[in-house]
């Protein structure tokens, strides 16, 4: 495998982490925008990105591969956790 190769399948596992935080983010700041007035919607992004790729990597740990609905499901409330918290934190 070529390092851009390597590149490719990296970028690509963690693709759905960025993307559904960018979606979340995107809802968060439409729906609640005067309580998170002082949150941006880069910063949202971040930390929902951060959650979900550490959640796709425990998941790839824990179920020896990618791509089970488990795995998913595990993303997805590490995208939400931190951004909830953000949301809460005055």
């Amino acid at each position: 495998m070529s390092p851009l190769d390597a590149l490719w399948h990296f970028s690509n596992f963690l693709l759905p982490a960025w993307f559904v935080a960018a979606v979340v983010a995107a809802f968060m700041k439409l729906l609640w925008r005067a309580e998170l007035k002082s949150r941006s919607w880069r910063q949202l992004w971040l930390w929902g990105a951060a959650g979900g790729s550490l959640g796709l990597v425990a998941a790839l740990a824990l179920l020896g591969h990618d791509g089970k609905m488990l795995g998913y499901g595990l993303m997805l409330m590490a995208v939400a956790l931190p951004q909830a918290w953000l949301s809460l934190r005055r």
